[in-house]
């Protein structure tokens, strides 16, 4: 069977600086997904410019068939060696998956990778192998479902260095954390935490760039999620047969939309009032449905509660777990989702053109919009299917 890289990054300024010195570049084609971590020398914007150089040259040359070897001496090439502190000017690692299985990994001077198999870190297959003067540790071998490779910059383990610990966080202690947290089912959970566990060390105030990349082998998991009614009304029975005969998770987002389906399987919507808060109407539920929500409101909430996960906004993480429609269907869409389908129903809602109700209600295909813009930004891979 076809798995899933899901794939997150994570990352936070030296403090002081407009721009991060650390660079990720996430690169999927049809066959194969790439992930390059950079490490310019250094902080702000020259070692921001070292660090985008070299994933721009590693992710581009990799997906356009270059081998490692001409990748490496590129590379190396293009950013000569320090001559006051002989250091390279930008260190890496890239990890290319072939297909779903395949992985080949190569890392310079960064931190090594961590690698989780069956919930349990393993040492990477490494051999060293010396290209244009520079030593590379590389490793090829064949990935599991739930194998989790872990890739982190020099701020994660020198997390603390002069404030809660004297010498940093260190590798041995960023494995114990990882250790406790692998078992989580999202990429982005996994690398959102390690982040903010490094920013709580630095007291907020980091002393070098800090960034994680997570990729997680995962089966694919299909979220449909149904919102709006279709312009022509005879084609409801048919959109609700085909939304219960798809395999995956199945959520409706509007009043309207539930009302269609629960008319067609002759089935009642069953409010929970606990779930009702201030901004948010409650939840519903219809069986065969995974969750009902209100629309607009429900997917506007949605869309900020993952916008600053996303960005590390701590307050709209801890929105993550209430309990209310727009937290529920966040959950879903982080945790259980590699894969959105959008059923979207192009009927105008005359609710919606009513000039005494609140702006953001007449705009729900541009909520639906920013929902699947945030989607792709998280990794994941998002269709259309207009009614």
């Amino acid at each position: 069977m076809k798995y899933f890289a899901d794939v997150s990054v994570d990352s936070i300024n030296k403090h002081g600086e407009e721009l991060c010195g650390d660079k990720v570049e996430v690169v999927r084609t049809e066959d194969s997904t790439i992930v390059v971590l950079a490490d310019g020398l250094g902080s702000g914007v020259k070692a921001n410019i070292l660090a985008t150089l070299t994933t721009k040259i590693a992710a581009t040359m990799l997906r356009e068939g270059a081998d490692i070897y001409e990748t490496v001496d590129t590379i190396v090439k293009t950013l000569p060696v320090c001559q006051v502190r002989q250091l390279a000017y930008s260190t890496f690692a890239i990890v290319k998956i072939q297909g779903d299985r395949e992985v080949y990994i190569a890392e310079y001077d960064n931190p090594p990778i961590f690698f989780y198999r069956n919930g349990k870190y393993e040492d990477l297959p490494r051999k060293s192998l010396v290209i244009s003067g520079k030593t590379i540790q590389e490793s090829s071998f064949e990935l599991m479902e739930e194998d989790t490779l872990v890739l982190v910059s020099d701020g994660v383990i020198h997390a603390g260095v002069g404030g809660f610990m004297n010498l940093g966080w260190q590798w041995p202690q960023v494995k114990e954390f990882l250790d406790r947290r692998i078992g989580k089912k999202s990429a982005k959970i996994i690398s959102n935490d390690l982040v903010e566990a490094c920013s709580c060390l630095y007291m907020e105030k980091p002393g070098d760039d800090t960034t994680v990349a997570t990729i997680k082998i995962r089966r694919p998991e299909t979220l449909h999620l149904f919102t709006g009614p279709p312009e022509d009304y005879r084609v409801d029975g048919w959109l609700v047969r085909e939304l219960v005969e798809s395999s995956g998770k199945r959520v409706i987002c509007g009043g309207t939309a539930a009302n269609i389906v629960a008319r067609e399987l002759k089935e009642e919507i069953v409010v929970d009032y606990a779930t009702l808060s201030p901004d948010i109407p409650p939840v519903g539920s219809i069986k065969g449905f995974d969750l009902v929500t209100e629309g607009v409101l429900t997917l506007r909430h949605t869309v900020e509660i993952l916008k600053g996960f996303l960005s590390g906004n701590e307050g709209q993480a801890v929105k993550l777990k209430e309990n209310n429609g727009a937290a529920k269907l966040a959950r879903l869409l982080m945790e259980d989702c590699t894969n959105l389908t959008l059923w979207v129903g192009k009927a105008i809602n005359p609710a919606h053109q009513n000039p005494d109700l609140p702006i953001d209600l007449s705009i729900k295909m541009q909520e639906v919009e920013r929902l699947a813009d945030i989607m792709r930004r998280l990794g994941k891979e998002v269709s259309f299917r207009y009614i």
